[in-house]
């Protein structure tokens, strides 16, 4: 994803810390830390109370969500299955939800048609 043409890589802080804390070793931390350097990480937003009466999330994924939305992201990219596999391939305010393999493949169709 970090050489897609045009592609503005975000992250929001609640994400980042997550990611953080499942890296198992030192080398993951580190790889995880060279990657981020070419991420804009925002601001956790407020949480919207609304957003549980949207979609079925567990609760402490919904800041995931709701910093793609009020970014104003057109994609939301996760591997999360148990949290946001039953929206794979749906938009919801705005940011498709999506695999990192279905982005990619349609990023390259795009860049080819």
């Amino acid at each position: 994803m970090w050489k897609v043409p045009g592609a503005r890589l975000l992250t929001s802080r609640y994400a980042l810390e997550e990611a953080r804390r499942n890296c198992q070793d030192a080398d993951q931390r580190g790889r995880l830390e060279d990657l981020v350097r070419e991420v804009e990480v925002l601001r956790d937003p407020p949480l919207d109370r609304s957003l549980a009466a949207l979609e079925p999330i567990p609760e402490n994924d919904r800041p995931i969500l709701q910093a793609a939305i009020t970014a104003r992201a057109t994609h939301l990219v996760t591997g999360d299955r148990r949290a946001f596999g039953h929206l794979f391939g749906r938009e919801l305010e705005g940011a498709q939800v999506l695999k990192p393999t279905a982005y990619l493949a349609g990023t390259v169709a795009e860049s080819q048609g």
